[in-house]
């Protein structure tokens, strides 16, 4: 192949990979997990691409905790094969009930394993750093949340309880049993290991078409293919990775909060309502956000009751 690039050898690698995975499994079974972030806009495109005139449907949940932008920009692509679904839980009463992210989904996984079980045989491993799971390890600031000296409720049940049962009920109801998902091993965590076919025992699960390639590959195919993208991964707001607003995992969440801000108050008031609790724990600590006191906030029923 005279002349191919790297970028284009790897997309017609991954054409040929979604156009024998589709086959085999029937178009019919399949939808796309699409958040309207960057990454599902690509997978998309790359369907499309891969299948032209293709019908598989591109499921958006809208948690209440989306960007605005991003909402409005699913909204606007006017794509039939769109389907806009919603969790059946409140975030609010949920929260309460089954804890707030804190950190990683492997931190938070943590300590709510040791909470039910003092003697979690892999969460004092955690804590005492004898296991290394992704890269992490509890950092000795927040060893303190493994004992009874922290009073906040955390658990990595969030995502499940607002993305994966809400798609996982819609799969049920529309007999759609393989996801098509976005997911980049080099996004690191535990995307690290993701794996292109996601089985369970002999069974697909998810398919993850784009877990072999990179951040510079994926700008590559946007450009070259003049994949419409969500303003927010522009000037002025240029964020990299989006998933819920003000979310407690982002690793650069100060930057974050700054960005909106500046650009986009009522956002940055909206992640100071959801997400109250470990924000005040956070800049308690001085751990991901300054200590700082935040004036005229919304209160998270002022939030949730505003139109």
């Amino acid at each position: 192949m005279v002349g191919v690039t790297e970028n284009e050898f790897l997309l017609c690698d991954r054409i040929a990979k979604v156009k024998s995975v589709v086959e085999k499994y029937g178009e019919e079974n399949f939808y796309i997990s699409f958040s309207g972030g960057k990454d599902s806009c690509v997978v998309s495109a790359l369907v499309d691409i891969s299948i032209p005139g293709n019908k598989i449907p591109r499921v958006f949940c809208n948690t209440g905790i989306e960007y605005r932008i991003i909402v409005d920009f699913v909204k606007s692509l006017n794509d039939p094969r769109i389907e806009i679904i919603q969790p059946r839980v409140p975030i609010k009463p949920m929260l309460e009930r089954d804890g707030y992210p804190f950190k990683s989904k492997n931190h938070s996984q943590c300590v709510s394993a040791w909470r039910r079980d003092h003697d979690c045989e892999w969460a004092r491993k955690y804590v005492n750093h004898e296991y290394n799971y992704a890269g992490q390890q509890c950092p000795k600031v927040l060893k303190y949340q493994f004992s009874e000296e922290c009073s906040l409720k955390i658990s990595d049940k969030c995502c499940e309880n607002l993305k994966e049962k809400p798609l996982a009920e819609w799969q049920k109801d529309n007999n759609k049993p393989y996801g098509i998902l976005g997911l980049m091993r080099e996004e690191g965590g535990r995307r690290s290991d993701a794996l292109c076919m996601a089985m369970i025992g002999d069974k697909l699960k998810n398919f993850q078409p784009l877990v072999a390639v990179t951040k510079q590959w994926e700008n590559w195919f946007i450009e070259e293919y003049g994949v419409q993208i969500c303003d927010i991964y522009k000037p002025p707001y240029n964020l990299e990775r989006t998933g819920c607003a003000g979310c407690p995992f982002n690793p650069h969440l100060q930057a974050t909060l700054d960005m909106l801000a500046e650009k986009m108050p009522w956002e940055k008031q909206k992640c100071e309502a959801v997400w109250k609790p470990v924000y005040a724990e956070y800049r308690r600590l001085g751990y991901r956000l300054r200590p700082a006191e935040i004036e005229g906030q919304m209160t998270i029923d002022d939030l949730l009751n505003a139109s």
